[in-house]
């Protein structure tokens, strides 16, 4: 059966002329990042629901930018990992095609500049779907910048002086229209859709294996366990993706 399953999936990859990527936490936790929820468990007697809000930004700015520093200290030593450069390298050479993410600690976005350079085209870099937290967003204007370390005083925009945060999206607030748009048009122009550890049940995201599938494209999860997608899947293959993805796609 697993020997099925790997022809099956090296022949949808080997025909298919568009191919679109959905990855989640599964792949970087083998670079050792830790998951939302056992990032050190409670922080300052805060649990995560409570701190990543639009609500909390607004009461405590402080204690919230205090927390998304310290998660980005997590973050610090940890590096992109062979499936991260097995897609990397795939994507790269792939005009038609693209990755989406739903994680925030840009690893996949290190692995293209490392396998490309410094001179990668934007269409080689993945979709973040939820934002990087490696970067800040202006509350005001919008406008992104690389994270710098906070000081005494709160970060403010160069431009309009609106509160520097983390570019991540909140509990709470929509993911960003157009962001949500390109992973869609990808999705529904896809004949392939790898879907790489997600469970695949948080929406908006879980819906774009399945915009590929209706529109008569093929899915192919890599993943440990099963999934909600794994019936809906031409194959699956079990494994982790940093061992599962240079077999596959190089």
């Amino acid at each position: 059966m697993e020997e099925g399953q790997w022809r099956a999936a090296r022949g949808l990859v080997r025909e298919a002329g568009r191919v679109v990527a959905l990855t989640g936490a599964g792949i970087s936790a083998e670079s050792g990042v830790p998951t939302f929820r056992d990032a050190g468990g409670l922080w300052r007697s805060y649990r995560p629901e409570e701190l990543a809000t639009p609500e909390a930004l607004a009461r405590d700015p402080r204690t919230v930018l205090e927390w998304y520093e310290w998660r980005r200290s997590m973050l610090a030593d940890c590096r992109p990992n062979a499936g991260h450069r097995a897609l990397a390298r795939f994507f790269l050479k792939c005009g038609e095609s693209g990755l989406v993410t739903q994680n925030v600690d840009g690893l996949h976005t290190r692995a293209a500049l490392e396998e490309a350079g410094a001179g990668a085209a934007d269409a080689a870099l993945p979709i973040e779907l939820h934002g990087a937290v490696g970067r800040d967003r202006c509350d005001g204007c919008g406008a992104r910048s690389p994270a710098e370390p906070l000081g005494d005083d709160l970060p403010r925009c160069g431009g309009c002086g609106g509160l520097r945060r983390p570019d991540v999206v909140l509990f709470g607030e929509p993911l960003d229209a157009a962001v949500l748009d390109r992973a869609r048009v990808l999705a529904e122009r896809a004949d392939l859709c790898l879907v790489v550890g997600t469970s695949a049940v948080v929406y908006p995201a879980a819906a774009l294996p399945l915009a590929t599938l209706q529109a008569g494209g093929h899915i192919v999860e890599v993943n440990p366990q099963r999934t909600a997608l794994t019936d809906a899947a031409a194959a699956a293959l079990r494994g982790e993706a940093g061992t599962v993805l240079p077999a596959l796609l190089d």
